[in-house]
């Protein structure tokens, strides 16, 4: 796309997002998540570099990786990380899926592997320490996420959501979460659905806060990453 078509496009976007009803949380929330996004961006910055650099000289492909998940309201954006999976990610997927019988039944139950094909070595260590997720600050910046949130998701995986989908829809998606300090990927898809009905139904600060800081310990111990 065209610089003057993308900026024309996210001009689209904002102005249909600020016609819409608040997220959960309103002005507030918003106010939170601009001053913290900001903060962490500046302070972050020499680390932001170096695994940019990282990611690039590890096999000279693109740094970031934006795929398109589903946001406030349905509206679609391209959720911003730090590439951990070969750019013919795609292709190694299905391939595999193909070759291996358990694999294929452990994604059409959680949409994830632990034993996937396409992500690269440099990108398993950033997937463990939950740095590849990063870039994501300047999605919160720009009002597609909220610091602490459901998990972002595609269409296939909202369609499993069945009415919770409106919880989902109600809230911006959030770099953190209840799901992310609850084991993550060690727990199942319903239970993450769960988790997202849960924050949305009984959202605080206070709770934002607590997730916040549940969030550190539960990155350090890479409970459930991959």
């Amino acid at each position: 796309m065209k610089p003057v078509a993308r900026w024309s496009a996210r001009a689209d976007h904002l102005s249909t997002l600020s016609s819409m009803p608040p997220a959960i949380g309103g002005a507030g929330k918003r106010g939170f998540d601009i001053v913290c996004a900001l903060s962490a961006i500046i302070v972050l910055a020499p680390l932001l570099c170096m695994l940019a650099l990282l990611v690039k000289a590890s096999d000279g492909g693109s740094v970031f990786y934006a795929h398109k998940r589903i946001g406030r309201h349905g509206l679609l954006f391209g959720c911003l990380k730090f590439r951990t999976m070969a750019e013919n990610g795609d292709e190694l997927l299905t391939q595999h899926l193909a070759t291996c019988p358990d694999s294929r039944i452990e994604w059409q139950k959680t949409r994830k592997l632990k034993d996937d094909p396409r992500v690269t070595r440099v990108g398993r260590v950033l997937r463990k320490l939950s740095l590849d997720e990063l870039p994501q600050l300047f999605n919160i910046l720009l009002g597609d996420m909220s610091v602490v949130g459901p998990r972002p998701v595609v269409q296939s995986e909202l369609d499993l959501y069945g009415n919770a989908a409106a919880h989902y829809l109600q809230s911006r998606p959030g770099l953190t979460g209840l799901w992310q300090v609850s084991g993550r990927n060690d727990v199942s898809y319903q239970q993450r659905i769960e988790f997202d009905r849960h924050y949305v139904e009984n959202w605080s600060f206070y709770t934002d806060i607590k997730i916040i800081a549940m969030t550190i310990p539960a990155v350090c111990a890479s409970r459930g990453s991959y």
